[in-house]
């Protein structure tokens, strides 16, 4: 992994990217001395995804376990839907 300030970030925008797109290498932002973001690959995004999901369902299928659930007119308030935007079973 490396870094690279803000400033030679601006000036080597596209050299970092191809590092990064085809060289696979993750580079971490500095700004005032201390890290403020990476730049990653879109296939280490697709990973980290992956994981986020895998975490969540793991989350889900504990919360379900443990009888947290959400009822099905919940959900869909939640998420702004209306009854003709969803089968009324799941």
């Amino acid at each position: 992994m490396s870094e690279v300030t803000v400033v030679n970030l601006r000036n080597s925008l596209g050299d970092v990217l191809g590092r990064v797109a085809y060289g696979h290498e993750r580079v971490v932002v500095i700004s005032r001395g201390r890290p403020k973001a990476a730049i990653i690959s879109m296939a280490d995004l697709e990973m980290l995804e992956d994981l986020e999901d895998g975490q969540a369902a793991r989350e889900a299928i504990a919360a379900e376990a443990r009888g947290e659930t959400v009822p099905w007119e919940e959900v869909k308030e939640r998420l702004g839907l209306g009854a003709g935007d969803v089968p009324a079973e799941a």
